[in-house]
C-alpha cells in the first residue's frame, strides 16, 4: 500500500470514509468500537482522528492501535467473483429466518435508490430464485442476486455486528466509489 493510501492520524473521519468507500462500513465500525461515536455527526467533518481519540480520553497507544487496525482492514482483499456472508452473519440470518418461519429460504441481496449518496443495500428473504437471478452460496446460505446488479454488488461482504451503538448487518462493497458520512448509503 502506498503512503498516500494509508490512514494516518491527521485525517478526519469524513476523509477516511470518503477515501475508502468500499471499506466504509468496516472502517466506521472499527472507529466506533474504538470509542469514537461521531462517525455520522458534524465532528466527523473537522476533527482529526487523533483529535477525536485524544478528546475522548484515549492514550497514544490506543491511537496507534486504532490506526493499525484501520490500515489492516485496508489490506483485506475481497473476492470480486462472488458475494460472501461471514459465519457470524450467516448464523444470524438463519436465526431470523427460523423466527420468521422461513427456515431454508435464501438471502436476497439487492439495492435501491436512497440516502444521501445514491443507493442503499437491501437484505430480504427469497423463497426461490427468479429467472434473472444469479445464485451463489456462502457459509451455508444461498444468496440470490438480480443479474443486472452483478457488476455493482459482486465482491461484497455481508457481516453482522453487535455493539452499543450499532447492531445489524453491514455491507462492505469494493465497487462503491462514495459513501455518506455515516456509511449507510453509497454511490458508484
Amino acid at each position: 500500500m502506498s503512503q498516500q493510501q494509508k490512514i494516518h492520524r491527521q485525517l478526519t473521519i469524513k476523509q477516511i470514509l470518503g477515501m475508502f468507500p468500499g471499506k466504509s462500513q468496516k472502517l466506521s465500525q472499527e472507529i466506533t468500537n474504538a470509542g469514537l461515536h461521531c462517525v455520522g455527526c458534524g465532528a466527523a467533518d473537522y476533527e482529526t482522528l487523533e483529535q477525536g481519540m485524544k478528546g475522548h480520553g484515549k492514550t497514544e497507544d490506543q491511537v496507534e492501535k486504532l490506526l493499525k487496525r484501520l490500515n489492516d482492514l485496508l489490506e483485506e482483499s475481497a473476492d470480486p467473483t462472488t458475494i460472501v456472508i461471514t459465519p457470524r452473519a450467516a448464523k444470524k440470518f438463519q436465526e431470523i429466518a427460523e423466527e420468521e418461519g422461513k427456515k431454508g429460504w435464501a438471502l436476497r441481496f439487492d439495492e435501491q435508490m436512497a440516502g444521501c449518496s445514491g443507493f442503499e443495500y437491501i437484505l430480504d428473504f427469497s423463497e426461490k430464485a427468479e429467472e434473472d437471478d444469479i445464485v451463489m452460496e456462502s457459509n451455508g446460505i444461498e444468496i440470490h442476486l438480480k443479474g443486472k446488479k452483478k457488476a455493482r454488488l459482486l465482491g461484497s461482504e455481508i457481516d453482522y455486528v453487535e455493539g452499543l451503538h450499532s447492531t445489524g448487518f453491514k455491507i462492505s462493497n469494493p465497487n462503491a466509489k462514495s459513501s455518506c458520512g455515516c456509511g449507510s448509503s453509497h454511490g458508484y
